[in-house]
């Protein structure tokens, strides 16, 4: 079994979801239902509603509203990406235009919070008490982690453990909610619920790590962004981390430099909430080129150097294997199956993904 056997499988499930989705956008408010039209029409690989799926049918849950529920924990993740993109001035998203850039700042992180709310109060209707209290904790952690990314822009002295901590909150607690409601579905015992709790936190976290890494490696076609935008926003990654630890001290003072650089560009030059961010990027650049003494690309490459250097690509991949190798013993808990397989695939695939 591979990656697209599983999508095939779960075609059909994945379009309801897809469906639910839309119905999370319903609103008679129009600009809402269309700007759900725009993000659908984008694409996305419904990894989470996926994972909630899988985790239900390993757990022998089938009923319909899986995917309902797989819809609410879709809508979550596209209200964090709306913001995301407000806040990183983002122009594209997924190689079409990003909705802040289509119509404004103010209007995406409205519909951001539409969809937050749409979503969590769809899910009180299923009445059940330990859904609500992942979804909860879930876009509690997702807003705080936002926040500590945010504060850490540009700063080099963020230390592994408190990227962990953003990517973790970032992307693993959506994965970790998706798996547990699976097993709450299905009323599991507390012992496998956690369980699932636990693959889907460690898998989300490996997930988030690997797609950092291909921030820098993956074909840029195939990654849907441009190569080295997580530098060029000041974000602090794990391959970065890695050589701001190991490099020499004057390698360390050249990559704090070019960082500097592009923080002090963001800063002078930030979105502001009413615009679409795009002509403020533009000018951060020429900033930190006049600062720095080189542009994007000659900064990139530079990086680029040093990773090669250091090992430093190899070092982050080793780190996100690991977790996967802890995810997958996390469901040691359930006898072999079919369903089981396909969740291990699943996590696999977090290391073999282009996108």
């Amino acid at each position: 079994m591979n990656i697209k056997d599983i999508f095939n499988t779960f075609a059909e499930d994945l379009k309801m979801v897809d469906r639910e989705l839309m119905g999370i956008f319903k609103s008679h408010v129009l600009l809402i239902p269309i700007i759900g039209q725009h993000l659908l029409g984008s694409g996305g690989k419904r990894m989470r509603p996926l994972f909630l799926l899988l985790s239900a049918e390993l757990c022998g849950y089938k009923k319909a509203n899986r995917a309902l529920l797989g819809a609410i924990i879709e809508a979550i993740h596209t209200a964090s990406l709306l913001h995301d993109d407000v806040i990183d001035g983002a122009e594209t998203r997924r190689g079409k235009p990003a909705a802040n850039a289509v119509w404004g700042n103010q209007v995406v992180i409205l519909v951001g919070d539409f969809l937050y709310s749409n979503a969590l109060k769809l899910a009180v209707h299923q009445k059940n008490q330990k859904i609500m209290e992942a979804l909860s904790d879930a876009t509690t952690s997702m807003t705080e982690g936002e926040i500590l990314q945010l504060h850490r822009i540009g700063d080099p002295e963020i230390t592994k453990e408190d990227y962990f901590e953003i990517i973790s909150a970032k992307t693993g607690v959506l994965i970790s909610a998706a798996c547990r409601i699976g097993g709450i579905l299905a009323g599991e015992p507390e012992k496998r619920e956690m369980a699932l709790a636990r693959f889907g936190m460690k898998t989300g976290i490996a997930f988030q790590l690997a797609d950092d890494i291909l921030d820098y490696v993956a074909k840029q076609k195939e990654l849907g962004k441009r190569l080295g935008k997580d530098l060029e926003e000041g974000k602090i990654t794990m391959p970065l981390i890695h050589i701001l630890k190991v490099a020499s001290e004057s390698e360390r003072d050249e990559i704090k430099a070019i960082i500097s650089s592009v923080t002090d560009s963001r800063r002078a030059y930030a979105p502001t909430v009413g615009g679409s961010g795009g002509q403020s990027a533009v000018k951060g650049k020429k900033t930190g080129t006049k600062k720095s003494g080189q542009g994007p690309s000659q900064s990139l490459k530079r990086i680029m150097d040093l990773f090669l250097k250091y090992n430093a690509i190899e070092e982050s991949l080793d780190i996100a294997k690991g977790l996967i190798a802890e995810a997958k013993s996390e469901l040691d808990i359930f006898p072999a199956s079919k369903e089981k397989e396909t969740l291990l695939v699943m996590a696999e695939y977090a290391m073999h993904r282009e996108k």
